[in-house]
């Protein structure tokens, strides 16, 4: 049987829990209950469960914290995260330490008996003591899965699929009936940190549980697949059924919304038309899509449809002037000029008004494009500038509202203009470089301003003033520092006079020696000696 461990600082939460469900019909079995984080790991010490179920919050050691101390008891322990609305935060941070799941209170039977069936499912896998004829199910289950989902994949790449209802479910296992086809998106704006240590695997869970549990009993038909930070799902249903299909895809958007408290994040529903053919699903996805974009527009947390209207005419002006001025910017690398350009380009787009979501996505996308050509153009090496367009894409696909796409936008094109201005300082300061180690080299030499200058390929005077700036010296004044603090070793170290020190730091004149070197110093030479010797 699977071990359990019940945590909660409330006795009456680990009391329901224990009643709800039939553990032992379930072939599991409670090996403790703790009322605090340090009980908790010391019944994974000694009782060595195989899943815990704990609160979030509880004193001595909070959930995150005890999943982190379990882990290194027992990597393979699985959790379930039970939290209140308030405590958000803690919950997000448990699905990045990579809990498996998660409850929202008041916990609720359906809610707590599905999730420990998927945890009990992995428990065997992981164990390995499923039996043959459920291994077999589960493969036959796996192929079936890849068949429907294949589906998906033609769509999302714009494969043809198959003509007629027969082929269609034949090519792909569906058993869909002649009504209406629809397609209907779920979209995540959340932060890119989520996807990571599993922790968007239990948000795709919750999804697919929520829509399945709306809709499968509405519809002759149901399949989701996901994509990155959408889910697609794929609806055949009476037309008669339509009204009742948009209050169940609406009903569980709501239900979705509650289960925000675990995500930082935002959830957005967008649907395509119904369609009286699968030959129609292309249509119905490309409508799905527009609407996801136009949350951009309209805010999150909505059921939302393709816009209708041809967008903003203004939007190819706009780009176009946009190019004119970032080449300006390029020229001159300036950093506030670039974000001007894109200041404008926003306040045009936001005047002309009707614009679609799609259509912000677009324009953006192609700035990030505009800015890499006109980069290459100028000569300029870019770093991965190849692939700024693709990143930004990236990042502006999980942004929840127009203001984020253009921070998102601000935000790449800057860093890439302070990465070239990096590189001008760069470039402009590599012969300073070269001359001051020239300097540290040859200072015994009679070295004058124009000779060295001459050495890095500068005018005299371009390079006296580019000297001053980048070492907040003059030529002169470096030369005399190199040569005086060499003259130092020279009189603390050696037996040398003082005469064939002043040769030897590149003076010809003893009394100009000496002077220079109290005036450096404070001291004459021979008195710097015996000081410091």
């Amino acid at each position: 049987m699977m071990r359990v461990v019940i945590a909660d600082d409330e006795e009456k939460v680990c009391l329901l829990i224990q009643k709800l469900v039939d553990w032992t019909a379930m072939d599991m079995e409670i090996v403790g209950v703790a009322h605090n984080g340090l009980e908790a790991l010391e019944l994974i010490e000694t009782r060595r469960p195989d899943l815990m179920i704990t609160d979030i919050r509880m004193p001595g050691c909070d959930g995150i914290e005890l999943i982190r101390r379990a882990r290194q008891l027992d990597p393979a322990l699985e959790f379930i995260i039970v939290s209140g609305y308030r405590h958000f935060e803690y919950a997000q941070s448990a699905l990045k330490y990579g809990a498996g799941d998660y409850l929202l209170k008041p916990i609720k039977k359906d809610e707590l008996t599905a999730t420990l069936e998927k945890m009990h499912g992995r428990w065997l896998r992981r164990t390995e003591q499923l039996s043959r004829e459920e291994q077999m199910r589960l493969r036959l289950q796996s192929d079936l899965d890849r068949l429907r989902s294949g589906m998906f994949g033609d769509l999302l790449s714009g494969v043809r699929l198959p003509d007629g209802l027969e082929a269609f479910n034949r090519a792909y296992r569906y058993h869909m009936e002649p009504g209406n086809f629809q397609i209907f998106g779920v979209k995540v704006d959340c932060d890119e940190a989520i996807f990571s240590a599993g922790g968007f695997d239990v948000v795709e869970e919750k999804v697919a549980q929520i829509f399945r549990a709306a809709l499968e009993g509405r519809c002759t038909e149901f399949e989701l697949c996901f994509q990155g930070s959408r889910a697609w799902g794929v609806l055949n249903y009476r037309p008669d059924d339509a009204p009742a299909v948009r209050r169940s895809l609406r009903a569980a958007l709501d239900e979705l919304l509650v289960q925000r408290s675990f995500v930082a994040g935002e959830f957005t529903l967008g649907i395509g038309g119904a369609q009286p053919s699968p030959a129609g699903l292309a249509a119905s996805l490309d409508e799905a899509r527009a609407a996801l974009d136009q949350r951009l527009v309209e805010g999150t947390g909505r059921l939302l449809t393709a816009p209708e209207g041809g967008g903003c005419p203004a939007a190819a002006a706009l780009a176009a002037e946009f190019g004119r001025s970032m080449q300006t910017a390029l020229e001159l690398l300036n950093p506030m000029m670039a974000l001007e350009a894109i200041e404008a380009m926003r306040a045009g787009l936001e005047n002309a008004g009707g614009y679609t979501g799609g259509e912000l996505l677009r324009l953006t996308a192609e700035a990030c494009g505009t800015w890499y050509l006109l980069a290459r153009n100028l000569q300029y090496d870019v770093p991965g500038g190849d692939t700024l367009r693709e990143r930004f894409a990236r990042r502006a696909d999980l942004c929840a509202s127009a203001d984020d796409v253009w921070c998102c936008l601000r935000g790449m094109l800057s860093e890439a203009m302070q990465v070239l201005s990096e590189q001008k300082r760069q470039a402009d300061t590599r012969p300073i470089r070269t001359a001051k180690q020239y300097i540290q080299e040859h200072y015994a030499d009679p070295l004058t301003l124009e000779w060295v200058s001459n050495i890095v390929g500068f005018s005299g005077s371009y390079f006296s003033s580019l000297f001053k700036k980048e070492t907040g010296q003059n030529f002169l004044e470096y030369l005399s520092e190199v040569r005086m603090n060499r003259a130092k070793e020279l009189l603390r170290e050696t037996n040398l006079s003082v005469a064939e020190v002043c040769v030897r730091v590149g003076y010809s004149d003893l009394k100009y020696f000496t002077k220079s070197f109290k005036k450096a110093t404070g001291l004459k030479p021979g008195e710097f000696r015996k000081l410091y010797s």
